[in-house]
């Protein structure tokens, strides 16, 4: 187990010895990255990977993001189990013009407020923030489903149209939570397959 930042887990880990000499001179080239559970703290280390499209940092002790902010191809971003209060402005999210997905399940939101800021990401189609305390707040679903306009999933559901249209009455098939419009979108993959799925 490791307990500071991804420079020290990548140089002590030995899957990945043979990049010691190399390390920050190939970072700039990583499309996909994979630090979960090993209770790191930072990631100002991943500044200098530009290529990167899948970052997979989920169950952690991260609570600043910032560092992704040169980061702009992610097409999937995992921090879920982290310790996360606050998300970065909108300009931050501008930036991430290809970010398609977002897990932030089981972090430490209470403000919806802060959670809009997310409005800014143009390309935002599945959001994940079940288990923290923002999602427990009155009018949290209809507030993100009504600010965050290019949104198709959230927190396992697809978003019915009834959420969107207020005082729109559909047939029950079709009403916000319906079993039909349930869809696992952050499902574990199995392990041979998943960077080439992921990248894909």
């Amino acid at each position: 187990m490791f307990h500071g930042t991804i420079t020290e887990e990548l140089t002590s880990h030995k899957e990945w010895s043979h990049y010691n000499e190399n390390i920050r001179e190939d970072q700039k080239d990583f499309v996909f990255v994979k630090f979960s559970g090993l209770y790191l703290k930072s990631m100002e280390n991943l500044q200098p990977c530009v290529s990167l499209k899948v970052c997979i940092f989920s169950n952690n002790f991260i609570t600043d993001i910032h560092p992704l902010q040169n980061c702009i191809k992610l097409i999937k971003l995992d921090l879920h189990g982290n310790q996360i209060k606050n998300l970065p402005d909108t300009k931050f999210w501008k930036g991430l013009k290809n970010l398609k997905l977002l897990y932030l399940h089981d972090n430490a939101f209470a403000k919806l407020k802060n959670i809009c800021v997310l409005s800014a990401c143009p390309s935002l189609i599945a959001l994940t923030l079940f288990d923290c305390p923002v999602s427990l707040k009155k009018g949290y679903r209809h507030v993100l489903v009504n600010s965050i306009w290019p949104l198709k999933a959230l927190d396992h559901h697809v978003i019915s149209d009834e959420e969107i249209i207020q005082n729109w009455h559909l047939p029950e098939r079709f009403k916000a939570y319906n079993q039909r419009l349930f869809f696992n979108f952050c499902a574990a993959l199995r392990k041979k397959k998943m960077k080439h799925s992921e990248i894909q």
